[in-house]
C-alpha cells in the first residue's frame, strides 16, 4: 500500500492540457510556426516552458520573443477562466483518499495555483504543490517527485504518482515509484500516444470513477 499519493495537475486533476495545447499551436502560428495538437503531445506534454523554447529553437530556428511567454500565459489563463474544468469525480477521490497527497506539476507556480483555486482545489495549493521551478531538471528526470516525497516525509518507494503523460511517467519510473497512467483527459481521447518500453505504467485507468476500484485500501470512508 502506498504512504503518499502524488498527482501530476495538468491533464490529471485538471482538463487543460487540450486548452493549452490549442492555444500555443495559435500563439506560435502567429509568428509563422506551424504545428499541430499531435505534435504538441509528442514534445510538450509534461514538460516545462523552458523545454518548450528549446525545442522550438532547435526544430524551427527560432528565438522566441520575450513577451512571448507573458502574453501566451496571460491569454492561456484569461481562456482557463471561461474553459477550465476539473475532471469528472477527482473531488469525490480527494474527499475519499485516506492517504496523504499532495501535486506535482511541471507548470509555473503561479499558474498551477490559479488553476488549481479555479476549479476548487485550493486545499493542494500552498505546501502541497510541488512546481518545476524546485528541482534543477524538470521532467522526465525523477528531480520533481523525489522533492515532493522528501518535503512529505515518504520513501520514494512508498509513493504512488499519477500521471497522463510519458514524460511524467518516465519520471516517477526514475524516481522508483509506482505509476499509475490516467487517460481520461480530452486531450488523449482522440489519440493515445503508444507507450515505449522506458514509460510503461504499472497499471491505467480511464475514470476517476474507478480509482478505488484499483485499490479499495486507499479509500476511506464515504
Amino acid at each position: 500500500m502506498a504512504k503518499l499519493i502524488i498527482f501530476d495537475c495538468d491533464g490529471v486533476l485538471i482538463d487543460s492540457e487540450i486548452i493549452s495545447a490549442r492555444m500555443l499551436v495559435q500563439a506560435l502560428a502567429a509568428l509563422g510556426v506551424q504545428i499541430d495538437l499531435p505534435y504538441v503531445a509528442r514534445h510538450f506534454l509534461g514538460r516545462s516552458y523552458p523545454t518548450v523554447m528549446a525545442t522550438i529553437r532547435r526544430d524551427f530556428g527560432l528565438d522566441l520573443p520575450p513577451a512571448f511567454e507573458d502574453d501566451y500565459r496571460a491569454r492561456l489563463l484569461a481562456a482557463f477562466e471561461r474553459d477550465l474544468r476539473i475532471m469528472p469525480h477527482v473531488q469525490d477521490v480527494l474527499a475519499r483518499l485516506a492517504l496523504p497527497h499532495c501535486v506535482a506539476t511541471s507548470s509555473s507556480p503561479g499558474r498551477a495555483e490559479f488553476s488549481l483555486r479555479l476549479v476548487g482545489l485550493g486545499s493542494l495549493t500552498g505546501l502541497r504543490l510541488f512546481t518545476a521551478s524546485m528541482v534543477p531538471q524538470g521532467k522526465p528526470a525523477p528531480d520533481l517527485f523525489l522533492h515532493a516525497a522528501r518535503s512529505c516525509g515518504a520513501d520514494p518507494a512508498d509513493c504512488l504518482v499519477i500521471e497522463d503523460s510519458l514524460t511524467g511517467i518516465r519520471a516517477g519510473l526514475a524516481a522508483g515509484m509506482q505509476v499509475w497512467r490516467f487517460t481520461g483527459g480530452s486531450h488523449l481521447r482522440d489519440s493515445l500516444p503508444d507507450e515505449p518500453e522506458d514509460a510503461r505504467p504499472h497499471r491505467r485507468f480511464d475514470s476517476f470513477a474507478d480509482f478505488f476500484q484499483i485499490d479499495p485500501s486507499m479509500t476511506g470512508p464515504a
